[in-house]
């Protein structure tokens, strides 16, 4: 009988995608602004928005998000003076939060910060529409200090966007109790005030942690 030779299918591999920006636009602070409506500012704020196109995220929302938080911070004399919005392109994974894939993804692109991201899903539990992640809780991951995650589910972008920034620029976890007021536990579009403390502590540790660039008198 002839001999033969059972051979196994060998499968494919195929390389992972390494992440990558495949467009990028600043946007000027001036554009964030109604006409006359920029407010004196004692410090100022250069923020990054990366974001993936394949999970539904556009520019046009994320300039609309940046300039309502714009307004909110406002209240504290700080000015958002430039937004770089990154559209990444990745592995299907890399486009829901998850901590370790995250802090690769983070690792990988290296971008400047604060750093918002716009992403999916969340697959951490519990599950967060939206978590910042500062410097004091990111000692075990560090890679994603002075970062947002935001996923479609958030509702009331401009809020989320000011709320979270402002956990970031905090270093704080806090929420707070008082009327209308952003840092409330509950993202509302009635809530964005912040009061002279809260003002005085985000300038003071953001500027501490480079976050935010004093404006120097002329």
């Amino acid at each position: 009988m002839a001999g033969f030779i059972l051979c196994a299918a060998v499968p494919r591999l195929v390389a992972a995608q390494a992440p990558r920006i495949v467009a990028s636009v600043r946007v000027d602070g001036a554009e964030l602004y109604p006409a006359g409506t920029a407010a004196a500012a004692t410090h100022v704020l250069r923020m990054t928005m990366p974001y993936f196109s394949a999970a539904g995220w556009a520019p046009p929302a994320l300039v609309g998000a940046a300039r309502g938080a714009a307004q909110i911070l406002a209240q504290c004399a700080v000015r958002i003076a430039s937004v770089d919005l990154h559209a990444i392109e990745s592995n299907p994974a890399d486009l829901h939060y998850e901590t370790a894939r995250s802090r690769a993804l983070a690792r990988q692109l290296q971008l400047p910060r604060p750093a918002v991201f716009f992403v999916a899903e969340t697959l951490q539990r519990p599950a967060f529409e939206a978590e910042a992640i500062g410097r004091s809780n990111s000692r075990t991951r560090p890679e994603l200090a002075d970062t947002v995650w935001i996923t479609r589910g958030a509702r009331d972008l401009p809020i989320v966007v000011a709320h979270e920034l402002v956990h970031v620029l905090m270093d704080s976890g806090e929420h707070v109790d008082a009327p209308d007021n952003l840092m409330r536990e509950e993202t509302a579009p009635r809530n964005t005030r912040l009061d002279a403390a809260q003002c005085a502590r985000l300038r003071e540790s953001g500027t501490r942690h480079g976050l935010l660039q004093r404006v120097e008198p002329e």
